[in-house]
């Protein structure tokens, strides 16, 4: 399909702006169909701004707010309107090279969908100086209104935008006090010191946001249609799911494989609430298909091995590594030609939609991915922290554990992110360059880690058997080996009431309401939608490990 005439004028202002050799922000290519998007980013270029980007017509309509929307219906924000944007440029997070217009880092700070108020031709009351529009965002919801008020100087219109007094006002809410991006979970700082994307606008649009060495090049996943997930939910207790262009026999879908929480006031969410209610096979294949754009990253490409518990976690459950001779045609494999008599031979490889959907089918409540990816599978692209607890530890120590890893890596100028298990523990991954092989790894893991045990001796052991460990816990550097795992990040753990194990913000093991266990199937949706996933932005990071 080819640009359309109308669209490709309003963004020659944009295009006349930019030189596309220099900047890696898109040129603007096929409109596409009109879906009412907005975006609002958060840019450090000259002056710190806001930019609020509504999609009419096959292009984002733009105006820079320098002081941010607000859901404050006091509050008259100033609203620049300028030039429209390609659609291209709606999830647009990195840098644009300095000296080029609007040269700085962005976050995307709010998206969503919005509709016009009063009219049916929003382009039209865009021209005639009012525009009535109402948001649901992550952060924005609610009335707002675009008046026109005069033009500046250089010719630009001065809007201004305002929030009614409706019921999702907040007087006095500050777009300041909401730093980070709900993309990434990342501040304008932090994607400022290691940005993602870089916005070429010499290229076409779709191409436009080029990753940067760091970056992953794995492809990116969708959550099943709103149509699918309740044509899931009016399945019997057993029948065939259609998912993203494939069928799946489901069985046993009213199976409890969690029994809900006991309210003993520490098994608790973050909202105070807790998850008493038993969870269902459906359940796990519900969340498993929704979590799965946030957990294939971490699955693709990899081996994984299941931990399965068909009759629920209350019965004994197993580990199962050879994909079976019944698993789809469809599935990826991958065959292990070193694996000698007894030992594995063939993996399946978790990187659809489907394929997880399938593995949750089978009741595989944990899964736990090769640290390396194929195939090269001797070099891990993880080096693994893993504080685990003894009986006799307390959550409380392992935060203050964790946080001396905090205090090392940034000593080292290392770059890694935490994750509550689920259960009692916190894991620490740090992506490294390709060519490391898992005895450098395990060696520099352990070198940290020996300093770390060196400030709080009395609460760790080095002890390999935990009968010998005297309760304490152990600094494990020895899961940085092949096939040696840790639980994947969006992992179901075998608890009562299905927790998580979820990749937290630093800042978060200073949180009071901070528990291993505090994120389950019910909530975790919400904690991503929200603040995103923490440890994303590290994927496939080519980091070296400084010598120790």
């Amino acid at each position: 399909m080819s640009e359309s005439k109308e669209s490709g004028e309003r963004l020659e202002t944009y295009r006349a702006k930019r030189d596309f050799s220099v900047t890696a922000e898109p040129a603007g290519g096929d409109p596409g169909a009109e879906s009412r998007q907005f975006v609002v980013q958060r840019h450090r270029a000259r002056r710190l701004h806001y930019d609020l980007r509504l999609e009419v017509d096959g292009v984002l309509v733009s105006w820079a707010v320098p002081k941010g929307p607000t859901l404050d219906p006091k509050a008259r924000q100033l609203a620049v309107h300028v030039e429209d944007h390609p659609i291209e440029y709606f999830d647009f997070e990195g840098v644009i090279p300095k000296g080029e217009y609007g040269g700085g880092d962005v976050i995307v700070w709010d998206w969503g969908t919005w509709e016009p108020s009063g009219t049916d031709d929003p382009a039209r009351a865009i021209a005639d100086g009012e525009l009535h529009f109402d948001l649901h965002g992550q952060k924005l919801s609610g009335r707002f209104v675009l008046i026109r008020r005069e033009k500046e100087r250089s010719g630009k219109e001065q809007w201004l935008l305002l929030h009614k007094n409706d019921d999702a006002a907040r007087p006095g809410w500050d777009p300041e006090d909401h730093p980070r991006s709900v993309k990434s979970g990342r501040t304008n700082d932090e994607v400022a010191a290691a940005p993602e994307s870089l916005w070429r606008s010499d290229l076409p649009a779709g191409e436009a946001a080029v990753q940067l060495g760091d970056a992953t090049s794995l492809p990116s996943w969708t959550a099943p249609s709103e149509d699918e997930l309740a044509a899931l939910d009016e399945l019997g207790t057993r029948g065939t799911w259609e998912v993203q262009g494939r069928e799946l026999r489901l069985t046993n879908l009213n199976k409890v494989l969690f029994p809900g929480r006991d309210d003993d006031g520490d098994n608790i969410d973050g909202d105070g609430n807790v998850n008493k209610a038993p969870v269902t096979k459906r359940d796990l294949i519900r969340y498993y298909a929704m979590i799965a754009p946030f957990m294939l990253p971490y699955l693709a490409g990899r081996p994984v091995n299941a931990h399965r518990f068909p009759d629920g976690i209350t019965r004994p459950g197993f580990w199962h590594k050879e994909i079976p001779d019944y698993a789809p045609e469809w599935i990826t494999r991958w065959r292990n030609v070193e694996a000698d008599p007894g030992e594995t031979e063939c993996y399946a490889v978790l990187d659809s939609v489907p394929a997880l959907v399938w593995m949750a089918n089978y009741a595989a409540v944990e899964l736990h991915p090769w640290t390396s990816r194929l195939p090269n599978v001797h070099e891990p692209t993880w080096a693994l922290i893993d504080i685990d607890p003894g009986e006799q530890t307390t959550f409380a120590q392992i935060l203050e554990l964790a946080r001396l890893y905090r205090t090392a890596l940034e000593h080292l100028g290392v770059q890694g992110m935490p994750k509550v298990t689920g259960k009692r523990g916190v894991q620490i991954w740090v992506p490294v360059r390709p060519g490391y092989s898992f005895a450098d790894t395990r060696a520099w893991v352990e070198k940290v880690s020996r300093a770390v045990g060196r400030i709080r001796p009395e609460l760790i052991s080095w002890e390999w058997h935990k009968d010998r460990r005297r309760g304490l816990a152990r600094l494990d550097y020895t899961q940085n080996a092949i096939n040696k795992t840790l639980v994947a990040p969006f992992s179901t753990r075998p608890s009562p009431g299905a927790p998580v194990s979820v990749p937290i913000r630093w800042d978060e093991l200073d949180d009071p309401d901070l528990r291993p266990d505090r994120w389950t199937i019910p909530t975790v949706i919400d904690r991503v939608h929200n603040v995103g996933d923490p440890l994303a932005p590290l994927i496939g990071r080519a980091q070296d490990l400084p010598t120790l």
